[in-house]
């Protein structure tokens, strides 16, 4: 599936910013799955600085220092995507989840280095007993891991209600599993907590997910809106997505920007400013199917 898509950010200033910097991660990443054909970010006003790099987890990154007086910022990045139907593992033919951490400490090759750096805490994913003795009953011994991750996966979406007004950005994730609620960045750490208490690596994942309008309805412009999921390593077969917010193996219909240890990671805006006082934020995205044929 190829898909066109629009992110747009405005943020408004009750009080004139003097000075600001930011970290952008809004850039779409190529994947062996996705390729991101082009991309284009403009920026209002315009940066008296603006760089691009790779950041450390290989996700593009847009650094911007505005020295001019503002009161708006507007960030706008287009892109066009291809997104691709990839082969799954049978879930019961993956490697025994037990198994995996053990390999990867012996393994000195490039995939293993780079999976085994996922298995451990990050801050926002802090080891907690209570997730780890959550995440047994999916994981006896000697069963294989994406399929206890499937299992995982689905008490997930069972046993938490989705709920915007429960927690913001900076709900640890005790608290999170403490009151059974939150969005799918809740939803994402609380899982790769849970993986990671049992030394299963997986990492996080920022994109977006294709919503569909009501029967009879058009879609409306700018409601589609950011997602988080995450990866979880299967030996053999590289990294499998998952989604616990919608309790579904990931397919076409997510659009991958970054990955990382966590949201941290992969904010998609992070910086400071010099004065601003309150400031409200407005989001518009997009995700629009333009075609289902592989582009050459």
């Amino acid at each position: 599936m190829i898909y066109e898509v629009s992110h747009r950010t405005r943020y408004s200033y009750s009080i004139p910013v003097s000075f600001s910097h930011h970290v952008l991660h809004l850039s779409p990443r190529t994947f062996p799955h996705q390729v991101c054909h082009r991309t284009a970010l403009s920026i209002s006003p315009t940066p008296t600085i603006q760089t691009a790099r790779t950041d450390y987890f290989a996700n593009p990154e847009t650094h911007i220092t505005l020295q001019e007086q503002h009161s708006e910022l507007v960030l706008h990045v287009r892109s066009l995507i291809e997104v691709r139907e990839t082969s799954r593992p049978v879930p019961a033919e993956t490697r025994p989840w037990d198994e995996i951490y053990g390999s990867l400490v012996s393994d000195i090759s490039e995939p293993a280095r780079n999976a085994l750096q996922f298995a451990f805490d990050s801050p926002r994913t802090r080891y907690n007993v209570d997730l780890r003795d959550y995440a047994t009953a999916s994981f006896p011994p000697g069963r294989p891991v994406l399929e206890g991750a499937l299992d995982l996966t689905r008490r997930i979406f069972r046993d938490f209600d989705y709920d915007k007004t429960a927690t913001t950005v900076w709900t640890p994730i005790d608290e999170v599993f403490a009151g059974r609620r939150g969005v799918c960045q809740d939803f994402a750490h609380l899982e790769l907590a849970c993986l990671r208490s049992l030394r299963v690596p997986a990492r996080y994942v920022s994109g977006y997910l294709l919503t569909k309008s009501p029967e009879g309805k058009d879609k409306l412009v700018g409601s589609d809106a950011s997602h988080a999921w995450l990866s979880v390593w299967c030996p053999e077969h590289g990294w499998i997505d998952l989604d616990p917010t919608n309790n579904l193996l990931v397919s076409v219909e997510h659009v991958a920007i970054g990955i990382g240890r966590d949201y941290g990671d992969v904010s998609l805006v992070n910086g400071v400013i010099f004065g601003g006082g309150a400031h409200t934020i407005e989001v518009a995205v997009d995700v629009n199917p333009i075609a289902a044929a592989t582009m050459s």
